[in-house]
C-alpha cells in the first residue's frame, strides 16, 4: 500500500502521461487521461500536458490540451502556448485555444503574443486574441483592487458540463493555494460554473431582455455579446437561455460566438427540444466551421438525450477528422453522463492507489 500521498500523485501522473501520448489508444481514452491530469493539477500534471502539445497529428487533441492548460491557469504553460499561437502554419482551432488559454492565465508574459495575434490574418484567432487581451486587462485591474473580501465570498462553483465535472479538482486538492500556480484574478468570482470564462459576465444590474438583445445583435461588440451570454447562463433560466442560444446558432455569422454558444449549451444540459435541434443542425451542416461542429457534438454528448446517440455514431465517421474525433469523445461523455460518473478522477486515482 502506498501511504505517501505525493508518491501516489506522482505515480498517477506518470500512468496518465503514458496514456496521454500513446497514439495507438482511442481518442476517448486519451481524453480521459487528459481529464484526469487536469483534475490532479500541479506542476507534474502541467508538464505532462505540455509534452502532448507538439508532434500529435490530432488538432482536436492538441486544442483540448491547450484548453486544459488555460482552465488550470498554469503560468508554466505560457511559453509553449505563445509558440503555438505564433505559428501561422498550425491549425487555427489549436491557435485559437492557445490564445484563449493565455487570456485565462492572464500573466504579463502573455501580453506580447496576444497583442500580435490581435491583428492575425485568421479571423477566429484574431477575434479570440482580442477577447483574451481584454480579459487580461480586466484581470490586471481586478488584481489591483483591494484584496480584502469586499464583495463577499466567491460563488460556489459546482455547475458545468459533463467534461468539466470529470475534470474538476478533487475536493482535497481544491482548497490550498492555486495548485497550478494560477493567479486568483477574481474575474469569474460570481459565476457558479466550473469554467474559467473567456469574458466576465455582464453586471447583474443589466436586465435579461437587454442582455438577450445584445447577444443576438450582430453589430454589437463581441466582448459585450460574450458577457451577455455568460450573464444569462448564470441567472439560471436554463430553457429560456437555451432557446436564445439556439437562435444564435441559426443566425450568427461568427464561428467564434457560435462555438461558445454550443459550449454553454453543453454546460446548461437543457433537454429543450428547440435548442437540441439547433445543435443537431449545426453538427449536420458540413459547411459549418469544424470548431463549431466539434462543440455541437460535445454539447449533444453532455445533454445525453438517448435519441441523439445514433447521430453521434453516424458522425463519428465524418470526413472531417476534428468532427469525427469529437463525436467519438462525445459518445464517451454521453456514457459518463448516463452512468452518473462525476467523482473527480483524481480522487478515484488516489483511492485506487491507496
Amino acid at each position: 500500500r502506498l501511504r505517501d500521498p505525493r508518491r501516489r500523485r506522482t505515480m498517477s501522473v506518470e500512468t496518465h502521461r503514458a496514456e496521454l501520448v500513446d497514439q495507438s489508444l482511442s481518442m476517448p481514452r486519451r481524453f480521459r487521461a487528459l481529464f484526469t491530469l487536469r483534475s490532479i493539477g500541479g506542476d507534474d500534471a502541467v508538464a505532462a500536458l505540455l509534452g502532448a502539445m507538439t508532434d500529435d497529428p490530432s488538432a482536436l487533441f492538441r486544442h483540448e490540451v491547450a484548453f486544459a492548460l488555460g482552465q488550470m491557469q498554469a503560468p508554466g504553460a505560457v511559453g509553449v502556448l505563445k509558440r503555438v499561437l505564433r505559428d501561422a502554419t498550425d491549425d487555427e482551432m489549436v491557435r485559437h485555444e492557445c490564445a484563449e488559454a493565455l487570456g485565462a492565465i492572464a500573466t504579463e508574459e502573455c501580453v506580447d503574443a496576444l497583442r500580435d495575434a490581435c491583428v492575425d490574418g485568421c479571423r477566429v484567432v484574431r477575434e479570440t486574441a482580442t477577447l483574451a487581451m481584454r480579459r487580461l486587462e480586466h484581470a490586471r485591474a481586478k488584481r489591483g483592487e483591494t484584496k480584502d473580501a469586499a464583495n463577499g465570498a466567491p460563488a460556489s462553483k459546482t455547475l458545468g458540463s459533463t467534461k468539466e465535472r470529470l475534470s474538476a479538482p478533487a475536493p482535497a486538492a481544491a482548497a490550498p493555494a492555486p495548485a497550478n500556480g494560477a493567479p486568483r484574478d477574481g474575474v469569474d468570482a460570481d459565476s457558479p460554473y466550473l469554467s474559467v470564462d473567456p469574458v466576465p459576465a455582464a453586471p447583474a444590474s443589466v436586465p435579461s431582455d437587454a442582455l438577450t438583445a445584445v447577444l443576438l445583435d450582430e453589430s454589437a461588440d463581441m466582448w459585450d455579446r460574450y458577457g451577455a451570454m455568460f450573464a444569462l447562463r448564470n441567472r439560471g433560466d436554463g430553457p429560456g437561455v437555451a432557446r436564445t442560444l439556439g437562435e444564435v446558432l441559426g443566425s450568427s455569422q461568427s464561428a467564434l460566438l457560435k462555438h461558445e454558444a454550443c459550449y454553454v449549451l453543453g454546460q446548461l444540459q437543457e433537454a429543450d427540444a428547440t435548442a437540441r435541434a439547433s445543435l443537431v443542425r449545426t453538427l449536420e451542416d458540413v459547411r459549418e466551421h469544424p470548431m463549431v461542429r466539434h462543440e455541437a457534438a460535445e454539447a449533444i454528448g453532455s445533454i445525453a438525450a438517448p435519441e441523439t446517440e445514433h447521430l453521434l455514431r453516424k458522425y463519428a465517421g465524418d470526413g472531417d477528422r476534428i468532427v469525427a474525433e469529437s463525436c467519438e469523445v462525445a459518445l464517451d461523455i454521453m456514457s459518463a453522463e448516463m452512468s452518473g460518473e462525476f467523482v473527480p478522477l483524481a480522487a478515484a486515482c488516489g483511492e485506487a492507489a491507496a
